[in-house]
């Protein structure tokens, strides 16, 4: 078959080049338009479709987010199912998002538990961004979450933690191992729910658990009870019941298993365990009682809570955010409406901000300024910006009364099954937060000076 070939007018016309940059420009933006249409977005693993990326979450989505950060980078987008997501894993991204771009990272995703448990999520920690959420957590804060509010609660610390030290007490005489998470759990309990409900979380034989543990109308119905009390003792009631369940679960469970992992770590670290009680009973002397004076003297207990929380911050994954507009950081575009996960777990084991980073060394923050306040987002574990933690104050004065008081009055031993420290099971389960797997249990020795 003979070769096509052009036109003999055609082939005629000489080629030229400015005539052929003139048809070629018009492509060549369009192109550009097209290709720039397409948002920059961060590197991303595989997904599966519907899915997405759910299957690379794992039981503990910390470590599996780590693992996989590691491989795609601090700034990652994932899907899960259909929600268009990013992860932050790194101090310097953090920084950017929660301090340059705070605003439009402030927003909350609508999440199906909290929309039904929460009142259509018109709670402090998962409501929109906007001006209800701004007045009710500042309510939060002055009635309850501010310096003065966690001073004037002392009293009620006081009392609840000198009913563990008595129950650890009649304990000693027994010889035997305690369930000092168990322990830990019901006084932080009391606390927190004296100081918001106004009266025990003991107060009746079966305890508030089994209305916490069910469904929305049972939850409905405590808090309408809890409200009818606070109506009949004449209280304030213009807030309706929304609130008292952030400040009720958002107290217990991040300040008991703060409390079980340090005293974990102490155990399986003996030398810091006796630096720890050496310098509070030097601080206590021949008190019969501790205050807060008294704890403010105590720098080598400070360093181990921190210590704890950068190795076992209260959640791991911060409560998730949305982003309300587009936006560039990182150099990636980062549409609206994906939700951002940060993940602190991952930016506290970081071996180029931290020096042995999986190693619990509470002599770390001796000599470094890092504080938990949000402002140093190489340690972040109440979160940072607008929608950090409010209840930081009154979380950390609940954990540093009460473990105060039980490393001065008692010595710890491992009990009979555990021959070493370093045989204490450190496992973790997922929940609400993190927890220790096996609970801690841990033989008393009343202390003799």
């Amino acid at each position: 078959m003979a070769q096509q070939s052009w036109p003999q007018e055609l082939q005629k016309i000489p080629f030229n080049p400015l005539l052929s940059l003139i048809f070629l420009i018009p492509f060549l933006y369009v192109f550009k338009r097209i290709r720039n249409g397409k948002p920059n977005l961060p590197p991303s693993p595989p997904k599966l479709p519907i899915i997405g990326n759910l299957h690379q979450h794992g039981t503990l989505p910390h470590r599996s987010l780590q693992a996989l950060s590691n491989k795609y980078g601090p700034l990652m987008f994932m899907y899960l199912g259909n929600a268009p997501t990013l992860v932050v894993s790194s101090a310097d991204m953090a920084r950017k998002m929660m301090k340059t771009h705070d605003v439009i990272f402030s927003n909350r995703p609508k999440i199906t538990a909290a929309n039904i448990l929460l009142y259509g999520s018109k709670d402090v920690a998962f409501s929109p961004y906007g001006e209800y959420w701004r007045q009710a957590r500042k309510i939060c804060v002055l009635e309850l979450l501010s310096l003065k509010s966690v001073q004037s609660f002392q009293y009620v610390r006081e009392e609840e933690v000198e009913g563990l030290i008595n129950k650890i007490r009649d304990m000693c005489r027994k010889g035997a191992s305690v369930n000092l998470s168990e322990m830990l759990i019901a006084t932080t309990n009391n606390i927190v729910s004296r100081c918001i409900l106004g009266r025990k979380f003991e107060e009746e034989e079966d305890g508030f658990i089994p209305s916490l543990k069910a469904t929305f109308r049972e939850l409905d119905t405590f808090f309408d009870q809890v409200i009818e009390e606070h109506k009949t003792k004449r209280c304030d009631v213009d807030q309706p019941n929304r609130l008292d369940y952030d400040m009720f679960v958002g107290g217990t469970d991040t300040s008991s298993t703060v409390l079980e992992w340090l005293m974990a770590e102490l155990t399986k670290n003996p030398s810091s365990m006796k630096r720890a009680q050496e310098e509070v009973r030097r601080v206590v002397g021949k008190k019969s009682k501790i205050d807060v004076n008294d704890i403010n003297k105590m720098d080598y207990l400070k360093c181990v809570l921190k210590e704890t929380l950068r190795l076992h911050p209260p959640l791991p994954l911060l409560v998730p955010r949305e982003t309300i507009t587009s936006v560039k950081i990182g150099g990636y575009d980062i549409p609206p409406k994906s939700r951002v996960i940060i993940n602190p777990w991952a930016m506290h084991r970081d071996p180029e901000v931290w020096e042995r980073p999986e190693e619990f060394l509470p002599e770390r923050f001796e000599d470094k300024p890092a504080d938990f306040k949000g402002e140093d987002f190489e340690f972040i574990p109440f979160g940072g910006g607008r929608r950090g933690c409010p209840g930081m104050t009154f979380g950390v004065a609940l954990v540093e009364d009460v473990i105060a008081n039980i490393l001065c009055w008692f010595d710890w031993r491992l009990p009979s099954d555990i021959v070493k420290e370093e045989e204490l099971d450190m496992s973790e389960v997922n929940g609400l937060n993190v927890t220790k797997k096996i609970p801690l249990h841990l033989v008393p020795i009343l202390h003799s000076p």
